[in-house]
């Protein structure tokens, strides 16, 4: 099976006559498109917003382009807040869910007139000593148990260190309607990466049923029910990816089934999507510069666990394309590998591909998400460059490679290294 990038090789071979391999390239074009098609599957909710979860790849020019779509920012630290305020999202633009919340998110989210969204029972009074209950509060909501669709187990949330327990839950928003709140909001997360069309009506079916039952408890009508994350997009070229349409149709009969009758048929939805607003919209382009023929036979690249953490930290798949041998037969087994001291740092194990030369450029799919967030500095390595691919079919550098400055940078307070050689 097959992935077809969306960069050639003769892109390729254009874009670094001016920017050297490795780099993480991002289709402008791609997002826009997927971004409106997002928006128009849930056109039917008039309080429908995404917010993009910056965490999954934190750059202000993705982040301008996806505002320019309509889209808020979802954030979980202070940085995240602090890089979405810079591209011009304030206010109710910005959904901030975090957890064991230092002080100063917390008070960097409140004053920027963020939704906030509570993660622990306890984190009531923590907010109220801090900065006073904002009038309108989210709370996260974890079920427990082990969250599965027929006989398909897809996570277990009572095991995530997420979210009240229901009675806490309850009790929680009663509280907060003594301490001021007004507006209420209730957010969860199930499970991660579904590839299913399946997932977000079922988890909106168990969201919409706890709004009612919030109702009738504590008399509080939600106005907003977060849906979070968890639409996954599929790695394995022989996976069938999600259909955003479909999904929103499906919740939009929940909806109506379950919320409109209950009187609350006025609720605002919100989406918190990184992996699908861009994991497909972005890859990882590097070069073969070393091959080794031991035990197995290993290709070495220009790129390593640093570009591309996934598949060295969980085994992650990352589908891989040779550029310019699209169409020759898969014959040989190579692992893919970077140059860190680590035997994890492999792309690919035992992966069937095209005879593979020095030289040849290859194309890691679907790295828009959770690719260069990830990165690190192990070994002293550095990170390397972004670069958008935009619909003119110009590419913008949107993120320089780091240099051994960066990396020294945090040494700037003595003159421990003042001899360096930059």
């Amino acid at each position: 099976m097959m992935k077809t990038p969306f960069v050639t090789l003769e892109q390729v071979k254009e874009i670094t006559k001016t920017y050297p391999t490795p780099f993480h390239l991002y289709d402008e074009k791609g997002i826009r498109e997927n971004a409106r098609k997002l928006n128009q599957a849930f056109a039917w909710n008039k309080g429908f917003r995404e917010y993009f979860a910056v965490k999954a790849t934190p750059n202000p020019f993705l982040l301008k382009i996806l505002k320019e779509e309509g889209c808020g920012a979802d954030c979980s630290s202070l940085t995240e807040l602090m890089l979405s305020e810079a591209v011009g999202l304030t206010g109710h633009d910005i959904m901030f869910s975090s957890n064991v919340t230092p002080p100063e998110e917390y008070k960097k989210a409140y004053e920027l007139g963020a939704y906030i969204n509570l993660d622990d029972y306890t984190h009531i009074d923590f907010l109220e000593k801090l900065t006073g209950i904002p009038e309108t509060i989210f709370c996260r909501y974890n079920p427990g148990g082990v969250f599965g669709m027929g006989t398909d187990i897809m996570d277990t949330p009572g095991e995530a260190k997420y979210g009240f327990k229901k009675n806490q839950l309850l009790e929680g928003f009663l509280r907060l309607k003594r301490m001021g709140a007004k507006h209420f909001g209730v957010h969860s997360f199930l499970a991660s990466n579904t590839v299913s069309n399946d997932y977000y009506p079922e988890l909106a079916r168990i969201l919409f049923e706890l709004a009612v039952e919030i109702k009738e408890k504590t008399g509080i009508s939600l106005e907003y029910i977060n849906l979070s994350g968890g639409i996954g997009v599929p790695y394995y070229p022989d996976q069938k990816p999600n259909d955003i349409m479909v999904i929103g149709e499906g919740v939009r009969e929940k909806f109506e089934e379950i919320l409109v009758p209950a009187g609350l048929g006025n609720i605002a939805l919100f989406t918190e999507l990184g992996r699908f607003m861009l994991a497909p919209y972005g890859c990882l382009v590097a070069r073969a510069i070393h091959e080794k023929h031991t035990y197995r036979e290993y290709i070495g690249l220009d790129a390593c666990a640093v570009d591309l953490m996934r598949p060295a930290m969980y085994g992650a798949y990352h589908h891989i394309t040779v550029l310019g041998k699209e169409n020759e037969p898969c014959e040989h087994f190579y692992d893919v590998t970077g140059s860190l001291c680590e035997n994890n740092d492999k792309f690919a194990v035992e992966r069937m591909l095209p005879e593979i030369n020095v030289g040849d450029y290859l194309v890691l799919h679907d790295t828009g998400a959770h690719g260069y967030a990830m990165g690190y500095n192990y070994n002293g390595k550095l990170k390397h460059a972004e670069l958008l691919l935009k619909e003119d079919g110009s590419v913008q550098l949107i993120r320089r490679p780091e240099t051994p400055k960066d990396y020294f940078a945090t040494f700037d307070f003595c003159d421990v290294l003042k001899d360096i050689k930059y």
